[in-house]
């Protein structure tokens, strides 16, 4: 299979870095095809300028150079997964605005989809589970990700992993991440199967 790792950090010597590549490393023993995608290494311009603003009257889209780029790009991969690091319970600013310009009318929604079989979303968040859980906000953050995002672009199987309590991080926690990560990326195709149930479940 195919696969885009678009990684989002504003530092390549982050435990997010490394947990991606330990994700990559599972990818290629698998016999997986990969490419990854730096975000804020790549030059890529997250601000949604007027260029890239939809036409909703218009039967077919015309966007920026930058963005037709990275459409054409997507299309050539089956499958996608992201790694970043939790902030506001969401993705950072330059992966959100990744998703604003490039998951755009009449190419992710619209009278069109993404064609891609699966998605991962691995993030990295500072805070222990026992404050995801208390308000629910793991519960959300599944919906939002596997149903706001993927399932609205037409990605039948999706899933939402996250590592807690990555800011002080506790012995034994580093190998248990690199070990998960691992695995991740090695079942990745296995992933892409047992998970399209978890959408179905959430309609």
């Amino acid at each position: 299979m195919k696969v885009l790792t678009v990684v989002t950090h504003p530092r390549e010597e982050s435990l997010t870095f490394a947990v991606a590549d330990k994700f990559m490393q599972g990818l290629r023993d698998a016999g997986h095809e990969i490419e990854v995608l730096d975000l804020y290494r790549s030059g890529f311009n997250p601000v949604l300028k007027e260029e890239d603003e939809p036409d909703w009257q218009a039967e077919q889209q015309q966007f920026s150079w930058e963005v037709e780029k990275e459409m054409e790009r997507l299309e050539k991969y089956e499958a996608l997964a992201f790694i970043f690091p939790l902030w506001w319970w969401s993705v950072p600013a330059m992966l959100k605005g990744y998703i604003d310009r490039v998951w755009n009318y009449h190419f992710a929604y619209g009278n069109q989809r993404l064609k891609h079989h699966h998605v991962l979303w691995l993030s990295l968040a500072g805070a222990p589970i026992e404050r995801f859980e208390k308000r629910k906000y793991d519960s959300m953050m599944n919906h939002y990700f596997n149903i706001g995002l993927a399932d609205y672009c037409g990605i039948p199987s999706s899933q939402f992993e996250l590592f807690y309590d990555t800011i002080k991080v506790k012995s034994g926690y580093t190998e248990h991440w690199f070990q998960r990560a691992y695995k991740l990326g090695y079942h990745f195709d296995k992933n892409d199967r047992s998970k399209k149930n978890v959408l179905d479940n959430e309609r």
